[in-house]
């Protein structure tokens, strides 16, 4: 339950931030978690992990941002992009 706690703001905060800070920050976060399991040295698996995980999670995010294209299904089932809608 105290764990739950602490997650709830995290995960409010992220609400505010663009899809490349979101990235950045679950990407870090994972990638500390994973470098801490598979490392030998966990602060230094953590570090590396985190690091390597923020730059990937900042890319991703950014190739996310500013693209105005939305997904969409037709009435087949097949997904398609077009220009989200004004305002989204």
């Amino acid at each position: 339950m105290k764990k739950l706690l602490l997650l709830v703001p995290f995960a409010l905060a992220l609400g505010a931030c663009t899809p490349t800070q979101q990235g950045a920050a679950i990407g870090g976060a994972s990638g500390a978690a994973i470098g801490s399991l598979v490392a030998g040295d966990k602060v230094e698996g953590a570090i590396v992990g985190g690091a390597v995980g923020t730059i990937a999670g900042a890319l991703i995010g950014r190739s996310q941002e500013g693209s105005n294209q939305c997904i969409y299904r037709d009435e087949y089932g097949r997904r398609y992009t077009a220009a989200c809608p004004s305002g989204y």
